[in-house]
């Protein structure tokens, strides 16, 4: 290879890193202002996060405590950034979507774009199941180690940290937020042809194992976090199964078809005769 074959080969490179970095600026700078607005509504935020705990508590039974000075302001601080992921979000799945589209053709680009829409209405089902349903039930569960306590035993109260909540319910709304993106990572590595119905069905046992491994990193220590969490994956692999059987039957792809072809491209052998056509000995 020539050096003008080089650098014409290095050129489109760089323009490729370029409009990269400027999609990152924008999505970084769009994540910046959000999470300062967020900040200045970051109690309205407080409020709304807590609500779980306080209906679990009962009312006016229930507070939650400081161990630093600094620990309020640094949880705002987290509050606001967690704001400012879920509001820029969109923005930045769009910025996403802008660095990538140029490079499709226009039939993949109208492909694609009902999944970049159903990518922040599939985040904001994940965390709503985590605020009505998960976070509930796993607040029932842990508040019912209490006890009262007597003459010969101590009274076992629940005394919550602001961080150490925040941060569990901050966690699960992005863990399930996230993993509810699985049917659209799936159908996208479909439609490139990475991956296919047959693969898939292929592999749900692994699939099975991985999603309550990861349900179990990601969620508290408590069996109502981790199936909360791993049973909707399943469904939605499942679900994923079915849109990428249907891709493909539109596209007139046949999975299993690569398997029988090759066996009906091989000629046969016959026992008696060799390849040159001698009779074998």
């Amino acid at each position: 290879m020539s050096d003008q074959d080089v650098e014409q080969s290095r050129a489109p490179i760089m323009e490729h890193l370029i409009e990269l970095r400027k999609r990152l600026v924008i999505s970084v700078a769009f994540l910046f202002v959000a999470a300062v607005g967020c900040y200045v509504v970051a109690e309205d935020i407080y409020q709304f996060l807590a609500r779980p705990l306080a209906l679990a508590y009962g009312d006016g039974q229930g507070r939650m405590i400081l161990t630093a000075p600094q620990e309020a302001f640094f949880t705002y601080l987290k509050v606001a950034l967690f704001g400012g992921v879920c509001v820029a979000f969109p923005v930045i799945a769009g910025q996403i979507w802008a660095f990538i589209a140029p490079g499709l053709y226009k039939n993949e680009r109208n492909a694609f774009l009902p999944f970049l829409a159903a990518t922040p209405i599939l985040f904001l089902t994940g965390a709503s199941l985590v605020y009505y349903l998960v976070m509930p039930m796993a607040l029932d569960f842990f508040l019912s180690f209490q006890t009262s306590g007597g003459e010969d035993s101590l009274a076992i109260q629940l005394e919550t940290r602001v961080s150490e909540y925040l941060g569990l319910v901050m966690t699960l709304i992005l863990a399930f937020g996230l993993c509810f993106q699985l049917p659209v990572l799936l159908v996208l590595l479909a439609r490139v042809g990475l991956m296919d119905s047959r693969k898939l069905r292929s592999g749900r046992k692994y699939a099975i194992v991985g999603i309550f491994a990861a349900a179990a990193i990601l969620t508290p220590p408590d069996p109502i976090s981790q199936i909360g969490l791993a049973l909707p994956i399943l469904v939605l692999y499942e679900l994923s199964i079915l849109l990428v059987a249907r891709i493909e039957r539109k596209q007139g792809y046949d999975p299993y078809a690569s398997d029988d072809d090759d066996d009906e491209d091989e000629e046969p052998t016959d026992p008696l005769f060799d390849d040159d056509g001698d009779k074998k000995s």
